[in-house]
């Protein structure tokens, strides 16, 4: 029963990806060949439900989709999406991975060792738009969700004087010059943010990109005499006319 579950686990299992139970089990390892495999040494715990192959470390994908797992609609989104459409590789960047989600999740102790994450949940859409619109999987990890650019600088703008720094965003514009008006327009017509869409239209002006003018309907529509503005700590202000 080892020898037969242990060249399954090593022909199926994907590395860098933590093994919960229910992955161990569509590999057809059962609870009883998973208590043996441990014990033998061929799987090593990260905590309870979690393991890994002997041998095998974590990938930053590989995490990422294991949690993935727990909780639909988790996804990379904001400038670590925009980031990895740029470099088609999350591992690609050494930064913080920016995370969101439908709702609150108690991530596993052993994760912030292995993965430098943050994680939000905040909501930019109405109730009409699925909250899976706008994300794709990664090509080469399909349990890897991210957002398509589009919802990507969406998410960068929601971020911008709280997680992101002025600067910051204004560095991250050339990341987003090559969008879909179609898209944005689709997702615009659902943000209920008037940060947000000021923020999207002000970036697609400094930029002179052709979707600038997709974004100012969305003003008009959702109140283009409501005044944004923010200080941060460090002085810097932003406000949106």
């Amino acid at each position: 029963m080892g020898k037969e579950n242990l060249q399954r686990l090593m022909e199926l299992a994907p590395r860098g990806q933590p093994l919960d139970p229910d992955l161990l089990r569509d590999m057809r390892v059962s609870s009883r060949a998973t208590s043996y495999l441990l014990e033998a040494g061929w799987l090593q715990r990260l905590s309870k439900g979690a393991y890994l192959l002997r041998g095998d470390k974590p990938t930053r994908e590989g995490m990422v989709a294991f949690v993935s797992r727990k909780m639909p609609g988790l996804h990379i989104g904001g400038k670590s999406a925009l980031t990895w459409h740029a470099t088609q590789k999350v591992s690609a960047t050494t930064e913080r991975i920016g995370l969101w989600g439908p709702r609150p999740y108690r991530f596993p102790s052993w994760l912030a060792e292995h993965l430098d994450f943050m994680y939000q949940t905040t909501d930019l859409f109405d109730g009409h738009l699925p909250y899976a619109q706008g994300l794709i999987s990664a090509p080469h990890d399909p349990g890897v969700m991210v957002s398509v650019p589009e919802r990507a600088l969406l998410e960068l703008a929601s971020d911008a004087g709280k997680t992101l720094t002025v600067q910051a965003l204004e560095n991250a514009m050339s990341l987003a010059s090559d969008l879909r008006p179609s898209v944005l327009d689709q997702l615009l017509s659902h943000c209920t943010r008037v940060k947000v869409i000021k923020l999207v239209r002000d970036i697609g002006r400094r930029g002179s990109f052709s979707w600038a003018d997709t974004a100012e309907q969305h003003v008009d529509r959702l109140g283009a005499d409501k005044r944004w503005s923010y200080a941060s700590k460090n002085g810097e202000r932003l406000t949106l006319d």
